[in-house]
Parts: C-alpha cells; sequence; structure tokens
C-alpha cells in the first residue's frame, strides 16, 4: 500500500530523517520504536505530507503523492492519523465531532453520518458518550473518541503518533485494547509507540529508528528476542554502559573502582553484586597488566536494565591469546575467582584485536 524509497526530511541545518526505506503492506500492523528524537514522528507525518518531505518518494497504492499533479487531498482520505493531543472540537458534542468529517469531506446524509458514529462508539465502549462535550471526557476516552473519529472517515490505513504518551498511566491500557480490536480486524496500521509490551504483542513487524534511519526491522521476536544490532540491543534491554580506557600499567586502580562504585549506585545494584563486580575487575587487571606495555585496554561495563544482566568486555589491541588460558597465567587462583563470579566467559579475537566478554552470576 505503501512505498517509500529515500526519504529525508530538514528543518533548517537539522536533518531528521536521512534514507529511509520501506514498503508497508496491506493488513500489516507495524510499530515504529526507538529512542525520542530519532525520527518517528516526523516519518508519519510525511507519509501524509503534514510535513513537506525534502527529499526521496512516498506512493500510495502506486500514486506517487510528492508529484505536483496528484490529488493529495483524495489520497489523504485513505489514511487517517491520530495524535497524541485527540484534537477534538471543543465546542461540539462526541457525536458531531465524528459526523462533521463524513458530512462536509464524504458527502455523506446526517442519519446515516450518526448511525454509523453511534456503532463506532459501541465499538470504542464509549455508546453512552454520545452527548457528552470533551471537558466532561477522561484523557482516556479522548483519545478513544479520536480513535472513533478516524474510523468515520473509513480509511484503509491509520497512523497513530504515540497515542498513549498524554495518558496517565491507568488510561493507557483502555486505549491499547482498542488499537488491538482493530489490528485483529485487519485493519493496516502504523503506531510511533514506547509501549514495548503492546509493540511485541500487536505487531506484524518492528521498526526501530536512530539517528534518523530505519535501523534495523523485523518480526517482534526478532527485534525483541533477538536483535542483530547494537544500538537496538541497547535499546531493547534498556542497557546503561560505563566505559573506562586504561593507557598504561600504571593505572590508578582506586579511580577506577570510584567510577565502577558510583556507576553501580545510579543501577541500584545490591552491595553484594558491587563487591564481585570489584573483585572481578581487579583480578583482570593483574592478568592484562602485562599487556598495557603494548596496547591500551578498553573497559565496558553494561547493565540490561529490563533483564538485570550485568557484563563485562574488556578490549584489546593485537593477537594475543585467551587472557585466560591457564598456561599463561602465574597461578591458578585468579582463573578460580573469574570463574566462580561468572555466569557465562566468551572470547573472541580477529585481525583488529581480541575481546572477553564475562557475564557476572546474578544475586
Amino acid at each position: 500500500m505503501i512505498k517509500v524509497d529515500h526519504l529525508s526530511k530538514k528543518f533548517g541545518d537539522l536533518t531528521v530523517l536521512r534514507d529511509v526505506t520501506t514498503e508497508i503492506v496491506k493488513g500489516e500492523v507495524i510499530s515504529i520504536i526507538g529512542p525520542s528524537g530519532t525520527g518517528k514522528s516526523t516519518f508519519l507525518r510525511c507519509l501524509n505530507l503534514l510535513d513537506q518531505p525534502s527529499g526521496g518518494k512516498i506512493e500510495i497504492d502506486g500514486v506517487n503523492i510528492l508529484n505536483p499533479s496528484t490529488d493529495v487531498p483524495k489520497l489523504r482520505r485513505k489514511m487517517g492519523m491520530v495524535f497524541q493531543s485527540f484534537n477534538l472540537f471543543a465546542h461540539l458534542s462526541v457525536l458531531d465531532n465524528l459526523t462533521l468529517g463524513p458530512i462536509k469531506l464524504l458527502g455523506a446524509g446526517r442519519a446515516e453520518a450518526q448511525s454509523k458514529a453511534h456503532e463506532l462508539l459501541k465499538l470504542v465502549g464509549l455508546a453512552e458518550k454520545a452527548d457528552s462535550f470533551p471537558d466532561e471526557l477522561s484523557g482516556g476516552q479522548k483519545q478513544r473518541v479520536a480513535i472513533a473519529r478516524c474510523l468515520a472517515m473509513d480509511p484503509e490505513i491509520i497512523l497513530f503518533d504515540e497515542p498513549t504518551s498524554a495518558l496517565d498511566p491507568t488510561m493507557v491500557s483502555e486505549v491499547l485494547a482498542v488499537m488491538r480490536r482493530l489490528a485483529k480486524e485487519g485493519l493496516t496500521m502504523l503506531i510511533v509507540t514506547h509501549e514495548m509490551d503492546f509493540a511485541r504483542d500487536v505487531s506484524s513487524r518492528v521498526l526501530y529508528m536512530d539517528d534518523g534511519v530505519i535501523y534495523e526491522q523485523g518480526t517482534p521476536t526478532q527485534i525483541f528476542e533477538q536483535p542483530q544490532r547494537e544500538k537496538t540491543c541497547a535499546f531493547i534491554h534498556r542497557i546503561r554502559s560505563l566505559n573506562l580506557r586504561i593507557n598504561s600499567q600504571d593505572f590508578d586502580l582506586y579511580a577506577i573502582n570510584a567510577e565502577i562504585e558510583q556507576f553501580c549506585e545510579k543501577q541500584i545494584l545490591p552491595k553484594k553484586t558491587r563487591q564481585h563486580l570489584l573483585l572481578l575487575v581487579e583480578e583482570l587487571l593483574v592478568i592484562y597488566r602485562p599487556r598495557l606495555a603494548g596496547a591500551p585496554l578498553e573497559i565496558i561495563l553494561g547493565y540490561a536494565e529490563k533483564t538485570g544482566r550485568l557484563e563485562l568486555t574488556l578490549d584489546a589491541l593485537g593477537d594475543a591469546p585467551n587472557p585466560l588460558d591457564s598456561a599463561a597465567l602465574p597461578d591458578e587462583l585468579g582463573l578460580t575467582i573469574i570463574t566462580n563470579l561468572a555466569e557465562s566467559i566468551d572470547y573472541r579475537a580477529d585481525s583488529n584485536g581480541n575481546r572477553l566478554s564475562i557475564r557476572l552470576i546474578r544475586d
């Protein structure tokens, strides 16, 4: 239904979308996730020309909507949009909010429009609110009315721009329940959302956007359980990280320990975990110290907020053998301490250097 080729968007000197290319097939439910400020909402607004793209091509049912000769209002009728802030007409009743568009734009008769509006209000669970005004509704109810108003125009595609972000947590579930029902009925939907569980449950495909591009895409299982790229993995697991660089054998262990302690405090890690982590780092630095005469060592500490996993990675240059190879160690005590603290140990080497990754046992 929608084909996007090399879409870009600039606001002055600020580049928001760089090179977005994708296709949306009829009946797909696509969730668009990613950090704030990475172009997700701008992407939706470009699809219906609320924001004019700076470059690229957008086709809807084979028609290039950026062609000057295209009847854009006609194409827009195929595509509804639900915003963060409801945008209901405050001076009109709920029923009149739903019937205004069909009567004015589609030429529907009033009786026909009202009958359909009542059916849609039943669909979103608000039949009894037909004669109410927007200021008499909760935020969740307003958003459900906004969805019903969108459906009143018989769209083939609905764009949802963070439809729950302005709601109290208690109201989020009622809006998501309506969206789940629409997904089951086969409506084509593009949803910008920060509700990860919802995106996992309802989507046929997930787009992860970062830095103005579609950084990774796949099924919910692929994106949420087996992300292939680093930024996707960090976002999905909400990984917090600490990077330390050690340039010589005369490193300051007290300063290193202080930075690790501060990181652990920010993540509210248990005292026992902190002690184990500091002991692990100290034992590893004893092993790595002889190598620091030739090349620096990068220490990366990653904490996955979602899973509670704590992983320590040491990156070194050169093709040196595995530092935990017992044959190269002065004694077995350090190795015993390290293996007792580790849930898993992985060593990899290539032409660029070598990496040792240790996942700590969770307390």
